[in-house]
């Protein structure tokens, strides 16, 4: 099948989807959403691992500020996103983010959605939503999830990107290599050996010990939309596409 935001590839088992907006920094779009959930549910009955990449400099920057701008995001553009990200977390498949370059903002929601998180020495890590009146609000539950309350709300006030290696020691990444190719090989290796029904049984019950991610989906969802919705934040927003200035600048 044909896509436009993503490359998907199948190897066995595994399931490969590629972030592909190059020209706009990987960031997430309506389309985006959609193309990747219509891949998940594919890989609901013919997976047993999902691997989510970007490119080589920039595995997701975040919202397309631009398709907010333009009125064309999707209504229930937050809603469609949890759904993704709860996907990928409860899923029946084990699901590996595979991080080059940057990572920012709703980026770091497929990161922290997903059940391993390995990286190479490039990358690096922020969230960035504060600075233009935003908070993430549907990234935390997830994250919160990965590396606990207090990192987590350190992480979102500060806004300063992170390093591979800070990274490592919070939590977001569980492993990170200069030859990051060859560590998800060896993951790979380890993991194509376990049965689906044991991923499956096993996915369902540790969903249930920590389920936080799927009680806090509706405050999420009613706060990234009502962010989007305020005048202020909008303006800010469109001075920083337009002309590329924070909103302080």
């Amino acid at each position: 099948m044909e896509y436009k935001t993503i490359r998907v590839n199948w190897v066995r088992k595994i399931c490969y989807i590629q972030l592909y907006r190059p020209e706009d920094n990987n960031t997430i779009s309506s389309e985006m959403i959609e193309e990747i959930l219509q891949v998940l549910q594919q890989c609901e009955k013919e997976a047993n691992i999902i691997v989510i990449e970007g490119t080589p400099e920039i595995f997701c920057f975040g919202a397309d500020f631009k398709e907010v701008l333009s009125g064309e995001r999707d209504d229930k553009c937050a809603e469609k996103l949890y759904m993704l990200w709860k996907k990928i977390a409860a899923g029946p498949y084990i699901s590996i983010a595979h991080v080059k370059g940057k990572v920012n903002a709703g980026g770091i929601g497929f990161v922290a959605a997903c059940d391993i998180a390995i990286a190479d020495h490039t990358a690096t890590f922020s969230l960035s939503e504060l600075l233009f009146g935003l908070y993430p609000a549907c990234v935390l539950p997830f994250l919160i999830r990965r590396i606990g309350y207090q990192k987590a709300h350190y992480f979102t006030i500060m806004t300063q990107p992170v390093d591979v290696k800070k990274a490592y020691e919070w939590g977001i990444v569980d492993a990170y290599d200069e030859r990051d190719d060859d560590l998800l090989r060896r993951h790979l290796l380890r993991l194509e050996r376990l049965p689906k029904s044991g991923i499956c049984d096993y996915k369902t019950y540790i969903c249930q010990v920590n389920n936080n991610f799927i009680e806090a989906e509706e405050n999420a969802t009613k706060a990234n939309q009502a962010m989007f919705t305020k005048q202020q934040n909008i303006q800010w927003i469109k001075q920083f596409v337009e002309l590329g200035k924070f909103p302080w600048q």
